[in-house]
């Protein structure tokens, strides 16, 4: 993942709903989801640990769209 960088850390839902809105402006996303594999691996980890990055080329775009959306994002 090295060509990829953290935009944000969040919930699932606003993870993903930020993901799909990346996806539809042609914006490649990866997910890291702590909370997941936490769980698998017996042990608990607050809900808003998971991680979206984006490819380094799409950052300040994926960075604009972030920031016109009316979602309540913590980064």
């Amino acid at each position: 993942m090295e060509d990829y960088l953290k935009i944000m850390t969040n919930t699932s839902i606003i993870i993903n709903r930020i993901a799909f809105l990346l996806d539809q402006e042609n914006i490649s996303t990866r997910i890291k989801d702590h909370v997941e594999s936490a769980r698998l691996g017996g042990f608990g980890i607050p809900q808003n640990d998971i991680e979206l990055y984006v490819h380094k080329a799409d950052f300040e775009r994926a960075q604009e769209i972030i920031d016109k959306t009316d979602i309540a994002v913590d980064q």
